[in-house]
């Protein structure tokens, strides 16, 4: 038969990106305000709100970075367009946490507050999926400074502005409420492969009850 044997030809695909994305090579650092100053003996993460027992949690940094270690390739999607991919991040799950200080079963949503009074609002599925991580090193280097040492959170599956940079805790909620960024106009979910960059675009239910 014609063309037996003969290797089939095939031109390498290129990598799936978001709608909108164009992939990185590097990674560009990209924050609003300066960089914190880390101070590990004053450094403390909290897990706070409505806790399953009603209790506030904390972990100084020698605790936190004792916590266990776990390492996920996970992909990064920046609402200003670059997706970098296949990366190795390490760090703390976030299925640690909900282990260590749970929810109390209503709790719907969690707020991540980092330095400076910055917040992410997340559902709370969308917090512990797999892949979400408290992120203390890529590629088996501890993270920079400008890149959010000591921790920043890793949400693979949304706009990375979702995981913010210097991490100092979770706020456990029963009903949802806009982060920082989510207050000046982004999308509430921040999905990137249904392209939720902003609040103009958010569907009933998308947002918090007013």
């Amino acid at each position: 038969m014609e063309g037996m044997g003969q290797p089939e030809s095939r031109e390498e695909e290129p990598p799936q990106l978001p709608p909108g994305q164009r992939l990185q090579r590097g990674w560009p650092v990209t924050h609003y305000g300066p960089v914190p100053k880390f101070r590990a003996e004053r450094w403390e993460f909290r897990a706070f709100g409505a806790t399953a027992d009603g209790a506030k949690h904390c972990w100084s940094h020698e605790e936190f970075t004792a916590l266990p270690y776990t390492t996920v390739v996970a992909d990064m999607h920046c609402v200003t367009k670059f997706s970098m991919l296949g990366a190795e991040w390490g760090g703390v799950s976030t299925r640690t946490i909900l282990e260590l200080a749970p929810p109390a079963p209503d709790v719907t949503h969690v707020m991540v507050w980092a330095e400076y009074g910055f917040s992410s609002n997340v559902r709370i599925e969308d917090f512990a999926a797999e892949k979400c991580l408290f992120a203390t090193h890529r590629s088996g280097e501890l993270l920079t400074a400008e890149h959010g040492f000591p921790v920043r959170l890793i949400v693979p599956h949304l706009y990375a502005w979702k995981g913010p940079k210097w991490v100092r805790g979770i706020e456990y909620m029963r009903a949802d409420r806009r982060g920082f960024w989510e207050e000046r106009g982004y999308h509430n979910l921040g999905d990137p492969w249904r392209e939720q960059r902003y609040s103009y675009q958010e569907e009933p239910g998308d947002g918090p009850e007013l």
